[in-house]
């Protein structure tokens, strides 16, 4: 086992790439805080895992507050006793043109999908430096914060600040040995923010399918195992080659 003794949050863990993510890193023996807003959805993740053999428990936070963070973090090293893995998984979408969104959604945009894996980020790694046991951290991005797009002008901004927030933590981290990365996806699993996974929804990639949580998910654990020790500061892309066909390439 990959993780074993391990102990990892995974925020937006009740659906999509976030449940996937802990299930997998479950079975590679790490103990998951699923961290998700919804209760229900949480909870019902944390009992697929026990009825699997795994150790897990939720843990509700509006991943937009600070105080939140703050106390989710303290919590879930108060249940587990360590903490030594975080994926900053949850983000929402505005899907509107910049005349369209309103501030109050642009804020809360950034607030959920950028400025939460810094504040999350942050928390976690004093809680790390405090244990003196090192760390990785996963951030997930998107294949929209490279390129511009017709819509989501918010989460295409804070999705492009991952990649670069990534780096800089990377390197203030370093010292602490705490490993930093992120994955870049593209249309993997259902649509940020919505629950229906439609298998029909067109995709432009070299595997010629969509992408599924569960390839996120290896992505991250490899980035979160010692497989991938000599890695820091990168943004592995999981996307099917998609970003390979940009304009131009044709």
């Amino acid at each position: 086992m990959k993780l074993q003794g391990k102990v990892a949050i995974i925020t937006g863990a009740g659906r999509n790439i976030g449940e996937d993510t802990a299930k997998l890193f479950s079975k590679e023996g790490a103990s998951i805080a699923v961290v998700d807003l919804d209760k229900a959805r949480g909870e019902k993740v944390v009992a697929d895992i026990v009825a699997a053999g795994g150790k897990a428990k939720a843990f509700v936070c509006d991943v937009g507050k600070e105080d939140d963070i703050i106390k989710c973090v303290k919590d879930v090293v108060a249940a587990f006793g360590r903490l030594d893995i975080l994926v900053n998984n949850a983000a929402i979408s505005d899907n509107k043109t910049m005349f369209d969104i309103t501030t109050e959604e642009w804020n809360r945009v950034l607030a959920i999908t950028l400025t939460s894996p810094f504040l999350f980020s942050k928390h976690a790694a004093l809680a790390m430096i405090a244990a003196g046991n090192g760390g990785k951290i996963v951030n997930v991005s998107s294949t929209s914060g490279y390129f511009g797009r017709d819509r989501a002008t918010a989460y295409t901004a804070a999705k492009g600040g991952v990649v670069n927030l990534t780096k800089s933590l990377a390197i203030q981290l370093a010292p602490h040995k705490i490993r930093v990365n992120a994955v870049v996806p593209n249309k993997i699993g259902s649509p940020v923010g919505k629950d229906e996974f439609d298998p029909t929804r067109p995709v432009l990639n070299l595997v010629g399918r969509p992408g599924v949580p569960e390839d996120l998910a290896r992505a991250a654990l490899f980035l979160v195992s010692d497989d991938s020790e000599f890695i820091v500061g990168t943004a592995l892309f999981v996307d099917g080659g998609c970003t390979t066909l940009m304009p131009g390439n044709a």
